[in-house]
């Protein structure tokens, strides 16, 4: 991940917009995981269980993978009360992503309902790729 690398929310009514701007397409998916975190993390500093998830996704577009990406993170958040670290192994290739999240077991604020397809954007200028994802929190 480079130092340049960013993320920042954008408030909206009922939703939360986060845009993203980074050197490659897989460290927006990184910064993505990133942001996730901040806005569900559990602010607990003790270890919980440690937790490997493998995630396999596939969509027709980059964009859209992002929205499946953020997707699993709040399946996992709600399923496996899953509080990400970081995004292993991370890889994208036309149509499908794989990563293995890294994280434990928490108690994620359940803050996110859906990731919306609302202002999706993923475009790459200038030797650097940049997105916009909307949250319905």
């Amino acid at each position: 991940m480079s130092s340049v690398d960013v993320y920042r929310w954008l408030e909206h009514t009922a939703e939360l917009g986060l845009l993203i701007e980074a050197a490659s397409d897989e460290d927006v998916f990184r910064e993505a995981l990133a942001a996730f975190t901040e806005l569900i993390g559990d602010g607990d500093t003790r270890e919980g269980d440690r937790l490997d998830v493998p995630v396999a996704l596939r969509a027709a577009t980059v964009a859209d993978l992002l929205v499946a990406w953020l997707e699993e993170l709040v399946f996992l958040a709600d399923t496996e009360q899953l509080v990400p670290d970081a995004a292993q192994e991370l890889r994208l290739e036309p149509g499908e992503l794989r990563a293995i999240v890294r994280g434990r077991r928490g108690a994620p604020r359940p803050i996110v309902k859906a990731v919306t397809y609302h202002g999706l954007e993923f475009v790459r200028e200038g030797g650097r790729s940049r997105a916009h994802v909307v949250l319905d929190v």
